[in-house]
């Protein structure tokens, strides 16, 4: 079996690869530290890195080494205080084994942790990577025109580097045996009957034939030898075509409460909650479609400019947003042909007579259409109206999930035990 190390550099004389192989290998405590960076985080920092250290106790390799052995004399140079003759106590401490921090100490050696910083993209991964949208089936296989290159066997013409060495110089093989079997036997036969001349006394006829088979010999030895050890007739190519993948539709239903009640705290929650969302849903799924909802009395579908940013505001009817749920469901999305998610953010705050509406129409209209439907509560103190109608929704429906949100520390917490993958027992 053969390993190709690719050991050209990237720009800044780095190694992509050699990195990436870092990353693979030290997986676990990569991980853990982005962990517990995500715990001092805020959603603005999702533009940046992160920086990781990791104990040089896990990074350290076991090696073979060879030892002086014996005994060595050595001559250095002296100074004012040492001369030739004088032995040298060999130096106590002066390794390092800390981050300066806490009391020096006079003995012991060390090394400092090993600390790099991961790119954006490489700490998303790492952030996202348990992550998914639950209960997610193939409702509808797309007709979009999405391919995907497959291998289909090995072609006689292509480019070098999709040459498969192995199946080229199996075909050189086989090609060089079957062009020199028919001379093969023919010399073997030659070279017998030679050695059965010269096993005998010869005359002058059998020296003359003796010198004639030597000849005969050579030539059919440098046409076997001739044969080329590979020619282009032998290259094969892998060959890839390309086939269209199926694709499953999705579409995210954001529902963010903009009313009077949710102050600015409450609704810069609310954004970075579906902030996160988006930037989840953008990096898992290739093809997933977003409707964005705000409401306070009433609602609105809206872009993700003014979803975000609009600063529009008034009364709570949460009802309102659901309503427009459902009609966006049967104009746009069909149940069978679409999966369908909401994700709902209120500081649960509703009008007392709505409450019990919204109960229904999400029990009784919504969740029978939807895959999976996700409420948080923001609120910093005892659950509202809407949360305790919500409570009886979730009772009968195993894909509806509720979470509370106080602080913005909360945030991400919540979010990954909203959408944390689900083994295919507690899924079944």
């Amino acid at each position: 079996m053969y390993q190709l190390i690719d050991r050209r550099l990237n720009g800044k004389h780095k190694s992509a690869i050699n990195r990436e192989r870092f990353l693979r290998r030290y997986r676990n405590q990569v991980k853990q530290a982005v962990t517990k960076a995500v715990k001092g985080r805020s959603i603005t920092d999702m533009e940046g890195g992160e920086q990781v250290s990791i104990p040089s106790r896990d990074i350290s390799e076991p090696v073979f080494g060879h030892g002086q052995g014996g005994v060595w004399e050595g001559v250095h140079p002296g100074n004012e205080e040492y001369s030739r003759g004088d032995k040298i106590n060999r130096p106590r401490g002066g390794g390092g084994s800390g981050s300066g921090s806490g009391q020096a100490s006079n003995e012991g050696e060390g090394e400092d942790d090993f600390v790099f910083q991961l790119s954006r993209e490489e700490f998303l991964q790492y952030f996202f990577e348990d992550l998914e949208l639950p209960n997610l089936v193939k409702t509808y296989l797309s007709a979009s025109q999405e391919m995907k290159t497959v291998r289909a066997g090995y072609t006689a013409e292509g480019t070098p580097n999709n040459i498969h060495v192995v199946r080229s110089l199996k075909g050189a093989l086989g090609r060089r045996i079957a062009l020199s079997k028919p001379l093969q036997t023919r010399l073997k036969g030659m070279e017998d009957y030679l050695a059965g001349l010269l096993e005998e006394d010869n005359d002058e006829k059998d020296r003359r034939e003796i010198t004639m088979l030597r000849d005969k010999i050579h030539v059919l030895k440098g046409r076997i030898l001739g044969i080329p050890f590979i020619d282009p007739f032998d290259l094969k190519y892998t060959n890839r075509v390309k086939q269209p993948r199926p694709t499953n539709q999705a579409v995210m239903f954001c529902l963010m409460d903009v009313s009077g009640s949710m102050d600015e705290s409450r609704k810069d929650i609310a954004k970075r909650f579906f902030i996160l969302l988006y930037l989840f849903l953008n990096r898992a799924y290739e093809k997933i479609e977003v409707v964005f909802i705000r409401h306070h009395t009433q609602a609105t579908e809206v872009d993700e400019e003014g979803f975000f940013h609009s600063r529009e505001s008034g009364g709570t009817v949460v009802s309102s947003a659901l309503k427009l749920m459902l009609e966006v469901i049967e104009a746009r999305y069909s149940p069978t042909e679409w999966n369908i998610y909401g994700a709902q953010a209120s500081d649960g705050d509703n009008w007392d007579n709505d409450s019990p509406l919204c109960k229904s129409l999400l029990s009784d209209k919504i969740m029978p259409l939807v895959q999976y439907f996700a409420y948080i509560e923001i609120t910093d103190g005892p659950e509202q109206n809407l949360w305790h109608e919500y409570v009886h929704v979730k009772e009968f429906h195993r894909y509806f999930a509720m979470q509370k949100i106080r602080t913005p520390a909360d945030i991400y917490p919540v979010f990954r035990e909203l959408f944390k993958k689900q083994s295919p027992t507690a899924a079944a």
